[in-house]
């Protein structure tokens, strides 16, 4: 998910799809203030190959900036992370992750038991044996619509690419394995997430500049429309052998500080319209989950409550309306909204919920992959969690 946005100052100065076949300050004097907010980090963030066992034999991952792990890297586009401060706390460094650390899809690898990141679809050679654990195809900016982010910020890899790529990686596992029985066998035991949506609010309908849509539908139409449009490739992955699908719903976009920018004024705290349009989406998103579920044999699709989970408070988590990383003077009509390359960074992470203009801090991430592995409370994932079908 990547955004156009105004100004927001930081804290700190800082080819071919084969036809698909039917069928997660301060407790004693001698702590000090820096300690404490360590202590908070690693508190959150010890979750690191937590059951030490891999649950699922294979985790494909789909979607947007939330997701990519640097598939946008060699594409002609803006909307990229390969540079720092992007990486800040990861040990690979900037990667294309858009956040400071990990991001959802790592976190949720470690939650699954994997005993190292999932690798992106780019890095990807044709008969490497690592597709059988699984492989990201997720793309910054991308959406459901294939036009979305095209018009400003350059390429991105569309869900309908996503699917068309996965499509080429399940004939591969079909050859190698000899025969489909065997390879739908194995896919049909994998864990799939799919994290998308965003990018078609804040970088198309609410772009009017740029494209058409809001001049053509109302946000309750618009969100018709993408739930319709969403519905195939979904089938389409079921037809592929999926069975285990997380889809996220999307978080309250009218609270990043990109949008709170863009409204232009200080007192307000989300803005409505925006999540008014958000609502409306994931309405319907879990209706299209039930939908699925009673439809196609043995599918166990899922939804995770993104926008319930993230307004839960953070234990350690203060800032929710300031970047981390220095951001540029930007306008709607420019650039994404992205860290300024070799920019600023704040030095207390831990405690900001927004690594950027809208993409969340890893401590973030790292909050929301739990509850979506494992839910807290039974509106966080309906009808199930991610552990519950890893665990069949």
């Amino acid at each position: 998910m990547t955004i156009v946005a105004a100004h927001v100052q930081p804290a700190t100065a800082p080819t071919q799809l084969p036809s698909p076949s039917p069928t997660d300050e301060e407790s004693s004097s001698s702590v000090t203030t820096a300690s404490r907010t360590l202590i908070v980090l690693i508190l959150h963030l010890s979750s690191t190959w937590v059951d030490g066992v891999q649950q699922v034999p294979c985790y494909f991952i789909f979607g947007d900036s939330l997701f990519d792990i640097g598939n946008n890297n060699d594409l002609q586009t803006e909307a990229k992370a390969n540079f720092p401060p992007y990486g800040i706390d990861f040990p690979g460094g900037a990667t294309g992750r858009f956040t400071n650390g990990r991001n959802m899809a790592d976190i949720l690898a470690e939650l699954l038991g994997f005993d190292g990141y999932i690798p992106s679809f780019a890095s990807t050679e044709k008969g490497q044996q690592d597709i059988f654990k699984g492989l990201n195809y997720a793309s910054g900016g991308s959406g459901i619509l294939n036009e979305t982010s095209k018009n400003h910020l350059g390429e991105v890899i569309s869900l309908d690419q996503q699917l068309q790529n996965h499509g080429k990686i399940v004939s591969e596992i079909m050859r190698i394995k000899g025969d489909k029985k065997s390879a739908k066998d194995h896919l049909g035991q994998c864990i799939y997430t799919i994290g998308t949506g965003s990018n078609d609010y804040i970088n198309n309908y609410f772009l009017p500049v740029f494209y058409r849509t809001k001049n053509q539908y109302t946000s309750e139409r618009y969100a018709t429309v993408l739930i319709q449009q969403f519905s195939q490739p979904l089938k389409d992955l079921y037809n592929y052998g999926a069975r285990k699908i997380a889809i996220f719903g999307l978080g309250l976009l009218g609270c990043t500080p990109a949008i709170l920018a863009m409204d232009g004024t200080d007192e307000i705290i989300c803005v409505d319209s925006m999540n008014l349009a958000v609502k409306q989406f994931n309405n319907k998103l879990i209706r299209l989950v039930d939908k699925l579920n009673n439809n196609l044999p043995g599918a166990k699709f899922s939804h995770v409550n993104v926008s319930g989970i993230s307004s839960t408070p953070i234990p350690g988590v203060t800032v929710m309306k300031t970047p981390c990383c220095e951001v540029g003077n930007l306008t709607v009509n420019n650039e994404a909204l992205t860290c300024t390359q070799f920019g600023n960074s704040c030095p207390d992470r831990a405690k900001y919920t927004f690594w950027d203009g809208v993409h969340p801090t890893q401590i973030t991430q790292v909050f929301i992959g739990k509850r979506a592995y494992k839910a807290q409370f039974s509106l966080d994932t309906c009808p199930f969690d991610i552990h519950h079908p890893a665990q069949l």
